[in-house]
């Protein structure tokens, strides 16, 4: 394997006075890309995936999710549901935008999280909300919008997760695979409405407008890359 970064003097650039040109951005790029590639990475992102639930069971167990707490637990992961979402959408652009290909290696542990985090958030609505009542959940469901709007995402979300592995890859064949995994844009814009339905009760649109503006770039910059490509 060629090493990543290059020490021989021999082709270091000179500058007018002799003196060795500054390092450019594609030597902090390659740096970066080899940090990625490092097998230490899955690990630490694993890690720090998990760290939101491990601050949530602290915070429960030790009395630190307000007056509410069955209600904070549920938003708050809603919340890394929609940040798991957005930062799987995120990988494409980054990757391309600063040419770091490696960051692909990362797309699938991210969805994956994203997909246990709303399995937790629905587990958390229907237990302590409803009280695992499989009556009254399918009551509210039919009856809430923003309900049916989260249940509708998650059920989207689960053909996704169980085709995540490369046997499914496989059976499927790369174009279908990649065809079904495109409904993760669809699935965003629900997301969104489900964030942006719940907070209307209260009249509270600030961060679910942050959310749709980074939604918007998002999903405007892959329209504007199949919009140059023909």
């Amino acid at each position: 394997m060629k090493p990543l970064l290059s020490t021989a003097p021999q082709g270091q650039p000179q500058g007018a006075s002799g003196r060795s040109a500054p390092l450019g951005g594609r030597t902090a790029r390659s740096a970066i890309q080899g940090a990625l590639l490092n097998g230490t990475a899955k690990p630490m992102l694993f890690l720090l995936c998990l760290l939101p639930l491990a601050w949530l069971v602290y915070g429960a167990a030790t009395d630190q999710l307000g007056a509410n707490p069955a209600e904070a637990l549920i938003r708050r992961l809603g919340d890394w549901t929609l940040r798991g979402l957005w930062l799987t959408l995120a990988i494409t652009p980054l990757r391309e935008l600063a040419g770091l290909a490696a960051l692909v290696r990362f797309r699938r542990m991210l969805g994956v999280f994203t997909f246990s985090y709303a399995c937790l958030h629905l587990l958390a609505y229907g237990w302590l909300d409803m009280g695992l009542d499989f009556g009254d959940i399918g009551r509210d469901i039919a009856k809430r919008p923003f309900i049916l709007m989260g249940f509708t995402a998650w059920a989207l979300l689960l053909p996704l997760a169980a085709t995540s592995f490369n046997k499914a890859i496989k059976a499927l064949g790369a174009p279908r695979w990649r065809a079904l995994h495109k409904a993760v844009y669809a699935i965003s814009v629900i997301a969104l409405l489900h964030f942006i339905w719940m907070r209307a009760g209260k009249h509270n649109f600030a961060e679910p407008a942050v959310y749709g503006v980074i939604l918007a770039a998002l999903l405007g910059w892959r329209l504007w890359k199949r919009a140059t490509r023909k």
